[in-house]
């Protein structure tokens, strides 16, 4: 992603992570570059393989070579991941079959995994579900005629099959889209019965894309497919910490502190690690985001704050202050709590400027800090800004201090020749998003003037 600030940010604080892939194009470079820097910070990967309405609606795909590139999206996952094998974290491949991969339409609000699907032939075959997961993916083909399972294409009086995948997961999803965009209500209302889609009387009124939407939300609702997959087969922080700790403390590995992070002891000694600062809506002012990994974090308490250039023993990047208030981060909502214990994530209150952007938080003078985050990439892209009436030049000013604090990775600099506001980033689409933050939530909605990206050009030596 060339959002890789807020990659890096997001894999400090979590132990497992939804790899999205696209089912058209495939697993792309910065698939492989996530992918790489989770595996490094001991991440636990599932994955989904999204935008499965354009493969019906757009491209209508035969199932068979649907099938194909799910397979091919799969293995080369698989083969980074390989690559990236770390004993500590054991085999973390992802399979269709075992419940790590879905298949969803993120736009449109559905997903499943075969889980779903084997669930419900399980219940209708009187068969095992563990089994029926097995058949649906894979060399795997129902013989109607013969009535058994059977692992090549043809059947016994040599008529070419269906793939389990093919006639028991996409062909359900196909005559659900051909019966909702052809307006087949008879047909629809067996479908929902069948498949127990809890429609509402509201919902039947909507036509064409819009009740295919409802329809397939309905029956193969997003969030608990992908609820499911992530509750069954990503660690707890108690399971996840045990292998993590010995890339995040720079201490040494038998001391208190570490076997604490190690147990995610919420008794032991604190330490906490602030990945990202998110802006308030108190003007100039931020919560200190991240994730508490030993001990318990309390509003009012004392703590050592440990910036990225501090080094154990020295007073040089530490600020030893109280915490103001502890807040929970619920999507757009806080709530302020009294304490958060470790495994949680959790935002601070008043300790903003003593951070410039992440670093570590400890309660005692023994602990050494966390390791810092490696970014992945560097800012190369550079555009000039101005504010479109020149009266608001100070509230542009005030706007890129805040960006810069938000976004470690966001370069602000001032040409020499032009006087101009020069924002860098990581890329294109990573700058486009800095310059809206700015203009919409640092600057309350004041236009600017921005000027042509431009990548600055380095010199090298190739050979001698």
């Amino acid at each position: 992603s060339c959002l890789p600030m807020q990659v890096t940010a997001a894999l400090r604080v979590t132990d497992g992570g939804l790899v999205v892939v696209d089912c058209v194009e495939g697993v792309c470079v910065q698939t492989e570059t996530v992918l790489r820097q989770a595996l490094a910070e001991r991440i636990r990967p599932v994955m989904t393989i999204n935008k499965l309405d354009r493969a019906f609606l757009e491209l209508q795909l035969d199932h068979e070579e649907m099938y194909q590139n799910f397979v091919k999206s799969v293995e080369n996952a698989n083969a980074i991941i390989s690559i990236y094998h770390d004993e500590a974290l054991g085999d973390v491949q992802v399979y269709p079959d075992k419940g790590t991969v879905s298949f969803s339409a993120g736009l449109h609000g559905w997903a499943f995994t075969l889980t779903k699907f084997a669930r419900l032939y399980a219940a209708k075959f009187g068969v095992d579900e563990k089994k029926m997961m097995e058949r649906l993916w894979g060399e795997s083909f129902f013989d109607q005629k013969a009535k058994k399972w059977v692992k090549k294409g043809e059947g016994a009086d040599g008529t070419p099959l269906t793939r389990a995948f093919c006639q028991f997961v996409l062909d359900p999803i196909q005559k659900m889209f051909n019966a909702c965009i052809n307006d087949q209500f008879d047909k629809l209302d067996k479908m929902y019965k069948a498949l127990s889609a809890d429609m509402k009387k509201e919902d039947m009124e909507l036509r064409g894309k819009a009740l295919l939407k409802r329809s397939m939300q309905r029956w193969l609702p997003a969030h608990d497919a992908l609820l499911e997959m992530m509750v069954l087969h990503l660690p707890s922080p108690a399971k996840a910490q045990a292998y993590r700790y010995e890339n995040l403390y720079t201490g040494p590995l038998d001391d208190k502190y570490a076997r604490a992070i190690k147990t995610c002891d919420p008794n032991g000694p604190l330490c906490m690690y602030v990945s990202k600062m998110v802006p308030t809506s108190d003007k100039g002012r931020f919560f200190a985001f991240g994730r508490v990994f030993s001990g318990t974090i309390r509003s009012g308490q004392k703590v050592r704050i440990m910036g990225p250039n501090y080094e154990f023993g020295k007073k040089e990047d530490l600020a030893i202050k109280n915490i103001q208030r502890t807040v929970l981060m619920m999507g757009r909502r806080t709530e302020a709590v009294e304490s958060v214990p470790c495994g949680n994530t959790v935002a601070l209150v008043g300790i903003d400027q003593f951070l410039v952007k992440s670093g570590t938080l400890a309660d005692e003078e023994g602990a050494h800090p966390l390791t810092n985050m490696k970014y992945s990439v560097s800012p190369v892209v550079r555009v000039s800004v101005a504010p479109k009436n020149p009266a608001e030049l100070p509230k542009l000013v005030e706007g890129l201090k805040r960006l810069a604090k938000s976004d470690p990775l966001v370069q602000i600099q001032i040409d020499e020749n032009t006087n101009e506001h020069i924002v860098a980033g990581a890329g294109e689409l990573h700058l486009e998003i800095c310059l809206k933050d700015l203009e919409e939530d640092y600057m309350n909605g004041a236009e600017l003037v921005k000027g042509e990206p431009v990548v600055g050009y380095r010199e090298t030596v190739s050979k001698e």
